[in-house]
């Protein structure tokens, strides 16, 4: 009986103190990014954009090439937490790297898309998805970063490095990394995103700029408290911007229903609604113009392998403009989630160049007074 209780207070000794040196190892080499970071802008290019002409960007959250269609999440009710093999996210990888230059867009908003990470093998996806588009300038925000999450028990997560990429064809002035409000408790917050916003300056030739802020909100927060923090922030931000007389486009992971009745269908999804999607606050950028594909779902709930029959799907994927950005077309496609939970979406643009307007409305106010003048 001695030697059992000795043995016993040993196993939960040495717990204890793995337990332990692990929180101190996670907790000395936590990401703690400054609220305001400039990003590397890497293969910059040179062409500058002009007003008036039809532009495509397109949103992606790759699920860092893991998550297919046959694959599962633990944190959304399933049991895995990394891709299926290496050889399935080599191949989902270049797959998706294929369908984007295939799309041909002019920028391009990437989410979860990993640096040398466990769940995804170590392969190096910012730079190969560079590599792979090398006419487009590149810049990545880091929104997740851990030593090591040790969950799911069975199958830790592990080393995780992740974020958020931004491609452009034309020159950028600048990019910019915004923190966005985050899970503050410890120690929860060892193993969580750090959530951010890319900030990216494109020139205008017209001597504007189009701001794309480039988006992955909050999921998993219970009572939408950090998502709200973020959306105020978006606001102030977003309008700040249309007061310089700059384009704006906020893109990418809403992690909110974009529908144009959503109460509607939340009811009529009540019995399967996932925990993780909330609906936007009704009043949010009034102003600004939504621009998604409600007919084609952009995201999948990850609690089993996607089967077309049963599994929920919903539009959390878009855009939202600025009012002197006009929208000609957006498009979903339906890929049946091979490669990611997500489907891409595309929004076909023009930056309306207001000022070439009140020009041509002053010359030809000149002309008839100078015709009147003339009769006299």
């Amino acid at each position: 009986m001695k030697f059992l209780l000795r043995a016993l207070v040993s196993i939960l000794l040495l717990a204890a103190v793995l337990v332990g040196g692990l929180l101190a190892y996670l907790t000395f080499g936590e990401y703690r990014p400054d609220d305001v970071m400039p990003v590397q802008i890497l293969q910059q290019q040179r062409s500058i954009a002009d007003p008036n002409q039809e532009l495509a960007i397109t949103t992606f959250n790759i699920g860092y090439a893991a998550l297919e269609k046959d694959a599962d999440f633990f944190m959304d009710g399933g049991t895995m937490s990394r891709g299926l093999s290496k050889g399935r996210v080599e191949k989902n990888l270049e797959s998706i790297i294929q369908l984007l230059q295939s799309l041909d867009s002019d920028f391009y908003l990437l989410q979860e898309v990993d640096e040398p990470s466990s769940r995804s093998y170590n392969i190096n996806e910012r730079e190969r998805i560079a590599r792979g588009l090398p006419g487009y300038a590149s810049s990545y925000g880091i929104n997740y970063q851990a030593a090591w999450v040790p969950l799911p028990l069975t199958r830790p997560m592990g080393k995780v490095l992740s974020g958020i990429q931004t491609l452009s064809r034309f020159s950028v002035r600048e990019a910019t990394r915004y923190s966005l409000a985050s899970e503050t408790s410890w120690p929860v917050r060892l193993g969580h995103l750090k959530r951010c916003m890319l900030e990216t300056r494109i020139p205008v030739s017209n001597g504007r700029e189009l701001v794309i802020a480039h988006i992955h909100l909050s999921a998993f927060d219970a009572g939408g408290r950090l998502r709200n923090e973020q959306l105020a922030f978006l606001e102030d931000y977003a309008r700040r911007e249309v007061e310089k007389g700059n384009y704006v486009i906020l893109g990418g992971d809403w992690n909110h229903l974009l529908a144009a009745n959503p109460q509607e269908v939340r009811a009529r999804f009540s019995a399967i609604w996932p925990d993780w999607l909330q609906l936007l606050p009704e009043d949010f950028l009034a102003e600004f113009i939504w621009a998604y594909d409600e007919e084609i779902p952009s995201v999948r709930n990850l609690d089993a392998p996607y089967d077309p029959q049963q599994t929920f799907t919903c539009t959390i994927d878009g855009f939202l403009v600025s009012p002197n950005v006009e929208i000609v077309e957006v498009h979903g496609h339906h890929l049946g989630f091979q490669w990611s939970d997500h489907n891409p979406v595309t929004l076909r643009f023009v930056l309306q160049d207001d000022q070439l307007s009140e020009e041509l409305e002053g010359d030809a106010e000149g002309d008839v007074e100078g015709t009147k003048n003339a009769t006299e």
